[in-house]
């Protein structure tokens, strides 16, 4: 893939006008407060995986409308005291799949959870964790399109409040310091990323990589590639849904939460990349109002 996006120096500056819905704070702080009527009731089962050094927890968590989540929590083995804690979201497609899969943070010294993306799992990595959907219009193969015809219903909805919901279990969890906790994701688990930094309160660092998810309207009409060209096959079939479309979108944007992260912000992009455009991100990055930092890589895809 050649250079298709805006050159860098127009990226840098590039800072599109929000499509932000009016009651974008409301709708979101509704959908938190009937999440939170629903206890977490965290279980943290000891799991024998073989790795001597790390002590791994298979969790159950309870996310969007009291479903229940899986997740990994691992930490160093034999420390007591509190750790710092990152947690990360997957790609798209992806699950939890095994604990030897996420050895960095833990051996690093961290206290570390991997939240297992509901409905997902069967791409290239297994999941375990059931999606149940609020009613569906008709949709695409894939998940861009579930319930797109109303923010109420649409898929996203219900994977940001499982996000922040396991920022809450981390937050409660007597092993993790709650005043150092970071949040991380590549591709859609960068746009989870986002999303989540904005709708939890005390996070310190922001850490969304080569996000997913972000100025959709520019996005579906820049590439072909999937995901984001889900939402063109659909309106394709759905010619008169465009403007419902986009609408529900908003609510989901990266865009619209970037202003409201107050965590400091590690970004990255990649000039070649035709999954997640370099526009989209720097358009998200360049609505970020603290500490931020973005790393550019020229040729990768």
């Amino acid at each position: 893939m050649a250079f298709f996006d805006m050159p860098l120096e127009q990226l840098e500056t590039y800072k599109p006008i929000k499509n932000e819905p009016d009651n974008f704070d409301d709708f979101w702080q509704q959908t938190l407060s009937e999440a939170r009527q629903h206890p977490l009731n965290g279980e943290f089962v000891p799991y024998d995986s073989g790795l001597k050094l790390i002590d791994v927890y298979d969790v159950t968590f309870s996310g969007y409308g009291g479903q229940r989540v899986k997740g990994w929590y691992m930490r160093p083995a034999g420390v007591k005291s509190p750790l710092p804690c990152i947690i990360e979201y997957i790609g798209y497609g992806g699950g939890r799949g095994f604990p030897h899969e996420w050895m960095l943070w833990p051996t690093a010294g961290y206290a570390f959870f991997v939240m297992d993306t509901r409905g997902q799992g069967s791409s290239w990595r297994h999941g375990d964790t059931p999606d149940i959907p609020d009613g569906a219009n008709p949709s695409i193969p894939g998940f861009m399109t579930q319930g797109i015809v109303n923010p109420k219903t649409y898929y996203y909805r219900r994977v940001f409040t499982d996000a922040v919901r396991a920022v809450d279990l981390m937050k409660s969890h007597s092993d993790v310091d709650e005043t150092h906790i970071a949040l991380t994701g590549g591709s859609q688990g960068g746009g989870i990323t986002i999303a989540a930094s904005a709708l939890s309160k005390g996070i310190s660092l922001s850490m969304p990589d080569v996000p997913f998810l972000c100025h959709f309207r520019r996005a579906v009409g820049l590439t072909d590639n999937d995901p984001y060209s889900e939402i063109v096959r659909y309106l394709v079939s759905h010619r008169t849904h465009e403007e419902v479309v986009f609408n529900t979108l908003d609510y989901f944007d990266g865009m619209n939460f970037a202003s409201r992260i107050e965590a400091k912000s590690l970004y990255s992009t990649s000039l070649m990349d035709a999954t997640c455009p370099p526009s989209t991100v720097f358009a998200t990055y360049n609505h970020l109002k603290h500490a931020k930092e973005i790393k550019v890589y020229r040729f990768n895809q």
